[in-house]
């Protein structure tokens, strides 16, 4: 199917056979991290401050279990888990997906115009705006720990595990990007809705740290089935750590998270494409 906004190109304009948009996106970031390169001093700076910023929430969990030995019913290492695994998923898609942020700016300034003529996919376009290389750094705090989790968890490691875990990590980075795309299309309704935007992905992140067992059960709920955040890691991360649901929910809820980020997808492209399709310009 074409892309949405390829009807929105001017009358007359030559045809140009787009480019596909995992290469355009491939090909915008590492122009993109060329022109970041050129101020290695910076970049080298903003980035170990990324890395620094991201550990100061993991120095206030080890805070927190240095006066309570466990939380809502779960150890340190079980919430390092959690912790690792949501802020894993989260740096990778603020690595891929973050540049959603800038969209409000470009439709207030005009600049999502010239991104409609081009041709390459807008939301390909939109992802990639801006993107720096320092996002990378948030990757290495959260790696070091998971692996640190996975190391000090007594639970005896199985191929399934294993692959629920990778999962985790790999199901939630999609969710996020999904809800990076579905809360950014809002500034085409509303231009300054990022706060808005960002109650779901931000706040999205910070609620999936801890054990969604500290929460009452009616907001688990609305954070299982109204908005989806409990399949980033909660649910697939009960599986691991061989814990069950402590609302009683089912157990094949464990394994849903591929489900769900596929449904997710589907609704964020649906979303991004009807968003396009009504968006007017600004006349800039």
């Amino acid at each position: 199917m074409a892309d949405a906004d390829t009807d929105l190109r001017p009358r007359g304009a030559p045809a140009t056979r787009p480019l596909p948009s995992p290469v355009a996106y491939l090909l915008l970031t590492r122009m993109w991290s060329r022109a970041a390169w050129q101020y290695r001093t910076s970049l080298l700076l903003t980035g170990t401050a990324q890395m620094l910023v991201t550990s100061l929430d993991l120095a206030a969990l080890l805070v927190l279990y240095s006066q309570v030995t466990t939380l809502a019913g779960f150890t340190l290492p079980q919430t390092l888990y959690l912790y690792g695994t949501t802020r894993l998923a989260f740096a990778l898609s603020d690595v891929v997906a973050s540049g959603v942020e800038t969209l409000s700016d470009a439709i207030r300034l005009g600049t999502f115009d010239v991104m409609l003529i081009r041709p390459v996919g807008t939301l390909a376009q939109v992802l990639s705006d801006q993107f720096t290389p320092k996002r990378l750094g948030k990757l290495v705090p959260s790696s070091a720990t998971l692996v640190w989790a996975i190391y000090a968890l007594p639970i005896t490691w199985t191929p399934l595990k294993g692959a629920v875990c990778a999962g985790t990590v790999l199901c939630g980075t999609v969710i996020y990007c999904a809800l990076w795309v579905i809360t950014g299309s809002i500034s085409f309704v509303a231009t300054d809705a990022r706060e808005t935007a960002n109650v779901i992905t931000y706040g999205g992140e910070l609620v999936t740290e801890f054990p969604f067992a500290i929460y009452q059960r009616s907001l688990a709920l609305i954070l299982t089935f109204a908005i989806p955040l409990a399949f980033i890691t909660w649910q697939p991360s009960l599986y691991v750590l061989g814990r069950s649901d402590p609302f009683g929910l089912p157990a094949f809820l464990h394994f849903a998270a591929p489900a769900v980020a596929a449904l997710l997808c589907a609704l964020a492209a649906f979303v991004w494409r009807a968003a396009v399709r009504r968006y007017r310009s600004t006349g800039s």
